[in-house]
């Protein structure tokens, strides 16, 4: 059984009810791929999407007592899984407290990270330590065996008698074609899924059905503030290895033909960290839907260095409508510092950031819309860095920006370095705890820096917010782009009361 945790209303509040996305569990569905190719059966129950309790979702568990209960513990964001951990450990402890026997495996970006930890505080029996889908298996055949030594199963951590063991590494799967095809669509409520409100500026009311699909697992960068390689390299990318690897493009377009032809589905999110990136890939991919002639709403990450001209022509033909664009910060010293440097950065900051212009104005005149994402807080910020960020948000002035806290997410370089300068992080003792690591919750905690607090950073992002949605500018543009019924919805969600945040109402 596989179980997807989340409390949407507890990680987006108010903004849970209409405009965050409910994404499809992915890695449940690659992973029930996996283990049916295997030979076992399986199950998924996806929490948020039927909106089950922790305790419903516990008992609907026991009552089909499997045999091995994985709790796949991932972001709705790619690198945000932290914050579904208080829905993931509630759902473990009502399952133990309804029967003990009952084996609980967890896994995912978090318990990856900090696996003895997760050990030792979740009521679970083990924990994988990496990848997952050859951990699972194992542990499934060790347990149907009804053998009590797991010191073969691969990836593993669990308590030996009184000890913590590790077992030995696993190789990450190469060979997705063959191994893991693609996603158990039949085993999700396909009907409950609701792509982001920005996706579908173009029809506000028509975000169902959707989907969201795996081109690649990893990532070749190491940015400072991300975790989305800890399944694939270990905490703090401790392994040096490659991990960066992909589905063919023949197979990706396999899969979202299918999802057309049997789901209607129109709006599909590529999740890869970054897909516009290996141009094989990316061109393969394109070539093949255009052959299909879908009409489809898709929207993928890429970076201002790896947009290439010769990409965004054959995107917007084959139905990519959003490309969404780490621009972080629109200081190159605060970037620098992030590890998210841009190739051939010239060395004058106003040049730097002409250059993301150029590339965003390149974006939209292939008639292809910009998501935009900022960090407020990176290490080396300032009350005036933050400022030149938003300033730049405001003149790159893209169909969407995301603003974000900077987070020091266990898995990160950020969260090491962050324990060793002791500032105050949401897992201290006393602390929130991890829904403290949640964008949008009551709970946040984002991460200070040398010159500001937690609560400065976060009342800068949340005023930069209300700035950029309420500007003339910006509403013109989206007027002019998708017409007045968008730039009522957008109004909507700027006049909603404001996000609850604790430390700024302490």
């Amino acid at each position: 059984m596989f179980i997807n945790p989340g409390d949407t209303k507890q990680v987006y509040q108010q903004l849970s009810n209409n405009f965050s996305a409910i994404e499809p569990p992915v890695f449940c569905g690659l992973f029930a791929t996996f283990a049916r190719r295997k030979g076992f059966s399986v199950d998924i129950i996806d929490v948020p999407a039927e909106r089950l309790s922790a305790e419903q979702a516990a008992n609907l568990t026991v009552d089909i007592n499997p045999m091995l209960v994985v709790m796949a513990v991932y972001g709705f964001q790619p690198s945000a899984s932290t914050q579904n951990m208080p829905s993931a450990g509630k759902i473990c402890r009502f399952i133990k407290e309804l029967s003990p026997q009952t084996k609980v495996l967890i896994t995912g970006t978090h318990p990856s990270a900090l696996p003895e930890r997760t050990l030792r505080e979740e009521a679970v029996d083990f924990v994988c330590t990496k990848e997952g889908p050859h951990t699972i298996v194992q542990l499934a055949e060790a347990l149907k065996s009804t053998a009590d030594d797991f010191s073969k199963v691969g990836d593993l951590c669990y308590f030996d008698g009184d000890n913590v063991r590790f077992t030995d590494p696993l190789p990450l799967i190469k060979n997705f074609d063959e191994e893991m095809p693609g996603v158990a669509w039949d085993l999700l409520p396909m009907k409950k899924y609701r792509a982001h409100n920005w996706h579908c500026f173009d029809d506000p009311d028509k975000r169902m059905p959707y989907a969201s699909i795996h081109t690649s697992l990893g990532c070749p960068y190491k940015c400072l503030f991300c975790c989305i390689n800890s399944p694939y390299s270990g905490p703090g990318y401790s392994f040096s290895g490659p991990t960066y690897r992909m589905w063919s493009p023949q197979r990706v377009v396999q899969e979202i033909d299918f999802l057309v032809q049997n789901y209607g589905i129109r709006n599909l999110k590529i999740v890869d960290e970054m897909f516009v990136l290996n141009e094989a890939h990316v061109l393969g991919i394109c070539d093949g839907l255009i052959e299909l002639g879908h009409d489809l709403n898709i929207w993928a990450y890429t970076r201002i260095d790896t947009t290439k001209d010769k990409f965004l022509e054959k995107l917007r033909r084959a139905g990519f409508r959003w490309l969404a664009i780490g621009i972080e910060s629109g200081s190159k010293h605060v970037r620098d510092g992030a590890d998210k440097k841009f190739k051939n950065e010239k060395i004058i900051q106003v040049n730097v950031n002409q250059n993301i212009i150029n590339v965003i104005r390149k974006i939209q005149a292939a008639d292809i819309y910009a998501g935009c994402n900022y960090i407020f807080g990176l290490p080396d910020d300032t009350m005036e860095t933050m400022q030149e960020t938003l300033d730049l948000a405001l003149e790159v002035n893209g169909e969407y920006a995301n603003f974000y806290s900077a987070m020091a997410y266990p898995g990160s370089p950020l969260y090491i370095m962050a324990k060793q300068k002791g500032h105050p992080l949401p897992d201290d003792f006393g602390g929130p705890g991890w829904i403290g690591y949640s964008q949008h919750s009551y709970e946040t905690l984002p991460l200070p820096t040398d010159t500001l607090s937690a609560a400065e950073v976060l009342r800068f992002r949340d005023e930069a917010f209300l700035k950029y949605f309420a500007s003339r500018n910006y509403l013109n543009m989206v007027r002019g782009r998708f017409g007045e019924k968008t730039v009522q919805h957008i109004q909507e969600m700027a006049a909603m009361p404001r996000l609850r945040r604790k430390i700024l109402e302490d």
